[in-house]
């Protein structure tokens, strides 16, 4: 494990995670309390695909396991895809 495995790191890139959300009301409230933590400077939904997906931008580095922690708080689950799209 290393630095980007475990971080969003900043940068235009960010860092992709599917969720078993389905509703568009969930998948806002998710936006909402990622919004809140602090070094999260922007969340975008993909509501297109199967299963959801949002994508975390930072202006900080913030922990995997930090964002994982609020996704659970809320009944679903957040699991981090590939570090780089291909």
């Amino acid at each position: 494990m290393n630095l980007l495995s475990k971080n969003v790191i900043p940068g235009n890139h960010g860092r992709v995670f599917g969720t078993n959300a389905m509703e568009n009301n969930d998948l806002s409230h998710i936006k909402t309390k990622l919004l809140e933590l602090d070094g999260i400077k922007d969340v975008i939904l993909n509501t297109e695909i199967f299963p959801r997906e949002f994508t975390v931008h930072t202006d900080k580095i913030v922990s995997i396991s930090e964002i994982e922690k609020t996704i659970k708080s809320l009944g679903f689950h957040a699991i981090p895809k590939g570090i780089f799209e291909l």
